[in-house]
């Protein structure tokens, strides 16, 4: 693939100016990945009007692409990501309808293949999960955006090859950096020790634990500050996803597998 901008998302199904869409931008020069900014997302049209800029541009994006193929088959909902969306969408107005649709089922909270698939002692939640950590919302609001954008979905929706959004997930890069260390939510002492030692880690390369060939992160003094300084996470998750997206720019395939499941989809670096 051609150069391209870099962009990595940390999404929420709510954004607001106390919890915004955090969206990383860089560039990538070799094997040295350029942070050049941190921006927020207060609302939707804002963060669909960061979809619409013109590329290229490649992004890894934390929601899921997919849902478990058990429910969607079991509900009719189509054999591709856009048809479940487009179903799903067509039965439930709101999130709180998919909620109520994913209860109704009554069959639990099923995984996908990629889910169980990011290594040893990892896994990711859900895309049924609709409480807690609300990922289920996330696809909700997030899959039907990119696809009303037309961003292409490399391995399961053709669209503009210019845009290219692949499914992130920034706990696998922070697991293989930092353990089960939890960095997240708090601005107690080991919570910034946790995050001072995530963007160490990155700053040193050693992303390549976990993504063989993954760039070096390179950022000013400022930006580090503000990474640390964050105790929610979400813009060291933000910019956790842009070194998945940069992986994904320089592999062939983009790390994908030649065959992957059009209605469950795949996250970048499941193995």
């Amino acid at each position: 693939m051609m150069s391209s901008s870099l962009i990595g998302v940390d999404f929420t199904s709510a954004p607001t100016r106390r919890k915004p869409i955090t969206v990383a931008r860089g560039t990538l020069a070799g094997l040295v990945l350029r942070l050049d900014r941190v921006d927020n997302c207060t609302s939707f049209p804002a963060f669909e009007a960061a979809l619409a800029e013109p590329g290229p541009w490649c992004g890894a994006f934390d929601f899921p692409f997919g849902l478990p193929r058990v429910f969607a088959d079991a509900l009719g909902l189509g054999a591709s990501c856009a048809e479940v969306s487009a179903a799903v969408h067509a039965r439930c107005a709101t999130r709180m309808d998919f909620r109520a649709l994913v209860d109704a089922w009554g069959r639990g909270l099923p995984h996908r293949l990629t889910d169980r698939a990011l290594g040893p002692g990892i896994h990711s939640t859900s895309p049924l999960q609709t409480r807690y950590v609300p990922v289920g919302f996330m696809w909700f609001e997030g899959l039907s955006r990119l696809l009303a954008a037309g961003v292409g979905l490399p391995g399961l929706q053709a669209g503009d090859p210019q845009r290219l959004a692949f499914e992130g997930y920034p706990g696998a890069l922070a697991h293989a950096l930092i353990g089960r260390r939890s960095y997240k939510n708090s601005a107690e002492p080991d919570r910034l020790i946790a995050r001072k030692d995530l963007v160490d880690a990155l700053e040193q390369g050693r992303a390549t634990t976990a993504y063989p060939d993954a760039p070096r992160l390179k950022l000013s003094h400022a930006m580090r500050d503000a990474l640390v300084a964050d105790t929610s996470g979400d813009r060291l998750d933000a910019v956790l996803c842009l070194v998945q997206a940069a992986w994904a720019q320089a592999q062939p395939g983009h790390g994908l597998p030649p065959v992957l499941d059009p209605v469950e989809g795949w996250i970048l670096g499941a193995r």
